[in-house]
């Protein structure tokens, strides 16, 4: 509950930083003078912009077990899925979460965690994963996905993903205004056809930057998590041994909407890609001390 305050209350606080910003430009004034509402705007950027984020937050578990078919594991049938559960649950208590669901679903070599809150989320691993690695590299997995929650990934990528899209929304609007009043100079009450295509041509231009940016802090939230497997299994070869296996492995694609959750994954780019290089991770790793 505490995050979610946190994700209302910054993307609050990045709208009233707009507002000040174009106030103390002098913006407004001339914005306002030629009809914009900003704060109008700016409720609307808001709304759109974080709300549809939130949502996404907020239905992800169900969303992921749908997506992936996955199984949880309510009742171990077997020593395989009871050691799964006693490792996450071993791993919870360690980083002081609450337990989460333990989850597998068919498919190739991957694993993700994913939960509004980080007392009641999901862990999942693959059948591929499982079959293709040992014990010590299935831990750090686990570990790492864990650490993913614990570190409240989720929620702040959420967080990152509602501010870019607010501003999206807000900018994109305030420069297709400019252009149609100014630029253009349309007299008419109703916005005219350079607001819509400059709206529509910004949306894809600053949706692209802000791609950038959440792909950035999801990289490093990936090195964040290697650590916090290697923190809580006390020991980092066992996590370096499982990156360099899945380095070694086609690594299953998860749904698109997810692959920021996954233990591995990619972009057609590397500006675009929700992972760092299976290399790099490992040489942080290697580095870090702790």
């Amino acid at each position: 509950m505490k995050r979610a305050m946190l994700l209302i209350l910054t993307n609050v606080a990045v709208m009233v930083v707009l507002l000040v910003m174009t106030r103390l430009l002098g913006f407004d004034q001339f914005l306002t003078a030629q009809g914009l509402n900003l704060p109008a705007l700016a409720g609307f950027s808001l709304v759109i912009g974080f709300g549809g984020a939130f949502i996404s937050l907020l239905i992800s578990k169900p969303m992921a077990k749908f997506s992936t078919g996955c199984q949880v594991i309510t009742q171990p049938r077997n020593a395989d899925e009871a050691w799964l559960v006693h490792t996450v649950q071993k791993f919870a208590e360690k980083a002081g979460i609450g337990m989460p669901e333990v989850a597998i679903y068919q498919g190739a070599p991957n694993a993700f965690a994913t939960g509004a809150f980080k007392n009641s989320a999901l862990v999942a691993v693959s059948t591929g994963l499982l079959q293709s690695m040992t014990r010590d590299e299935v831990e750090a997995v686990l570990g790492h996905e864990v650490a993913h929650i614990a570190n409240g990934d989720m929620v702040t990528l959420t967080l990152i993903q509602g501010v870019m899209n607010t501003f999206v929304v807000f900018l994109s609007r305030v420069i297709g205004y400019i252009v149609d009043r100014v630029v253009l100079r349309n007299q008419s009450d109703a916005p005219g056809i350079g607001y819509w295509v400059t709206t529509i041509v910004m949306d894809i231009v600053l949706g692209i930057l802000a791609a950038i940016i959440v792909s950035w802090f999801s990289r490093q939230r990936e090195f964040r998590a290697d650590a916090g497997a290697a923190h809580l299994m006390g020991r980092k070869q066992p996590m370096i041994n499982a990156l360099a296996r899945l380095g070694g492995l086609q690594p299953g694609q998860l749904p698109k909407e997810m692959q920021a959750m996954g233990i591995s994954g990619g972009g057609v780019r590397k500006w675009f890609s929700s992972h760092p290089p299976i290399a790099e991770r490992i040489a942080a790793l290697q580095q870090h001390q702790g």
